[in-house]
C-alpha cells in the first residue's frame, strides 16, 4: 500500500501485511495541520514504512511534554507522514495521503473536547476526552 503527496514526489510504502492503528485527532493542532476539522494518522510500526522522496519536517512540542513531527512535501505542501516522540517505534501515515476509501475506520478518537459539534462519531470507537489517557 503507497500514500503519496499531491504531486506523488514524496511517498509512504506499507510493507504486506503491516498492521496499522488509524486515528483520529481533533486537537487544534491536528486542525491547522491537515486544514480540515481532524487529523487522521494510521501509525504502523516503523520498520514496515519506507519513505521516498524529499520532505521537510516540523516539530512542536504536545501538551504531554513529547514532540509530534511532521514531514511533509516541500513541493505541494502535502503531509504524508508523522512521528510522535512518545512511540519512536511508529511512524504515522496520514489517512488521507492514501485517497483509499477501503482503509477502514478509525480505532479511536482522542481530543474530542475540540472536536466540531457537528462531527458524529461511532459509539463503538474509543472516545478521549484528551490524549489517549484522557
Amino acid at each position: 500500500m503507497i500514500a503519496q503527496c499531491q504531486c506523488g514526489a514524496l511517498t509512504a510504502t506499507i510493507a504486506p501485511g503491516a498492521e496499522g492503528a488509524l486515528v483520529m485527532c481533533h486537537c487544534v493542532d491536528c486542525q491547522r495541520r491537515s486544514g480540515s476539522q481532524f487529523g487522521s494518522i494510521a501509525y504502523y510500526p516503523a520498520q514496515a514504512v519506507t519513505l521516498s522522496g524529499e520532505a521537510r519536517e516540523f516539530t512542536r512540542p504536545t501538551d504531554n511534554g513529547y514532540s509530534f513531527t511532521n514531514g511533509f512535501c516541500p513541493l505541494c505542501g502535502s503531509s504524508v507522514y508523522a512521528r510522535a516522540s512518545r512511540t519512536p517505534d511508529r511512524i504515522g501515515v496520514m489517512a488521507g495521503a492514501f485517497a483509499n476509501p477501503a482503509l477502514g475506520q478509525p480505532l479511536r478518537s482522542v481530543y474530542e473536547q475540540s472536536r466540531h459539534h457537528w462531527i458524529d462519531l461511532p459509539v463503538e470507537m474509543a472516545h478521549f476526552q484528551a490524549g489517549r489517557e484522557g
